[in-house]
């Protein structure tokens, strides 16, 4: 009897239970399994492809099944659109029935609405169009009151609301929100709405700057950005106006020092010209004797002197022209009684 040695007999054991497994399956499955082909299978080292395709021709392949067309394909023209679009969304393609172009390219047209990233970057407004404006606006109209009464004309609405306050908005492409445009305010309003005298009126223009001032417009122009919030230079705003409305009612002292030099315009009143003029005038009628018109508060008040002193007013303040120069040249004949000079 041939007996293996110690250190071999494990694995001996091992192989003979494998064997006897295997041997055992055979047994089971004998009765089932039906051998068609002994040949022995030959190992293909180069397959031949063109012999693969041939019989992968017979076999029958899955078929997944037919896409259906994108929506815009099926959308019906009378379609309620707001419906599909109903609020702010990013653009998809397959939903907009419009042929949309976005994008550059130097060698071709430019890029479809497909696989379009430029198209999906920037805001669309694909949900206000008029339709859903229009009922947006019928949705909100029973939260909202008539127009008032008696601010039927820019007047009367300038007249009831003198003040003008004016601020933006920026919307653009921004991981941010905020925009520091956003904090500027502008103040407008109508000088002659303030009710002011000559002098406040002239003391307001002063402390504002004439480049706030537009003469022709008569509107008064404050910007205010110091502040880092709208509410802040709005509240800043409305703080100056208050405080340069108050202060142009004030008359100092040392405003009634100021001299015919120190005016803004030329006034008649109490200047040197007025003075000659009534001066001439009375030594002219004392000189030929006449009675009438002799006091130097009469000759003032006269019709004569004061188109004179409109025309001379005119004359300084508008500057020369061939109406102010005509009407000057009628103005002193007049006052001085003398007949037409061609």
């Amino acid at each position: 009897m041939f007996v293996l040695p110690y250190f071999v007999r494990p694995v001996t054991r091992i192989c003979l239970t494998s064997r006897l497994k295997i041997y055992e399956k055979q047994q089971c499955y004998s009765t089932e399994v039906k051998v068609t082909d002994d040949e022995f299978r030959v190992l293909e080292l180069y397959p031949d492809i063109k012999a693969k395709k041939k019989g992968a021709e017979k076999k029958s392949f899955f078929r997944d099944a037919q896409v259906a067309p994108p929506r815009e394909k099926r959308m019906k023209i009378d379609q309620d659109w707001p419906s599909v679009w109903p609020t702010p969304q990013t653009f998809r393609p397959s939903v907009v029935p419009l042929p949309v172009y976005q994008g550059y390219d130097q060698k071709r047209a430019p890029p479809g609405k497909y696989a379009n990233a430029e198209l999906m970057k920037i805001p669309n407004f694909l949900h206000l169009t008029p339709p859903a404006i229009k009922r947006h606006c019928a949705a909100i109209k029973q939260f909202c009151t008539e127009w008032p009464r008696g601010l039927e004309t820019e007047e009367n609405y300038h007249e009831h609301f003198p003040v003008e306050i004016i601020t933006s908005d920026y919307c653009h492409s921004s991981p941010v929100i905020r925009d520091e445009r956003s904090r500027i305010v502008t103040l407008k309003v109508k000088l002659r709405s303030l009710k002011l005298d000559y002098h406040g009126r002239d003391k307001l223009i002063r402390l504002i700057g004439n480049e706030r001032y537009d003469k022709r417009t008569d509107t008064i122009t404050i910007v205010a950005d110091r502040c880092p919030l709208r509410k802040q230079n709005y509240d800043y705003l409305i703080y100056l106006l208050t405080a340069i409305h108050h202060e142009s009612w004030i008359t100092e002292p040392w405003e009634h020092e100021k001299t015919e030099a120190d005016m803004e315009k030329f006034f008649f009143e109490g200047s040197r010209i007025q003075k000659h003029i009534v001066d001439t005038i009375s030594q002219m009628k004392s000189e030929s004797g006449s009675e009438e018109l002799s006091g130097k508060k009469e000759i003032e008040d006269s019709e004569e002197v004061e188109q004179f002193g409109e025309a001379v007013s005119q004359l300084i303040n508008e500057g020369e022209n061939d109406f102010t120069i005509l009407k000057y040249k009628e103005s002193v004949l007049k006052a001085l009684n003398i007949g037409n000079v061609s």
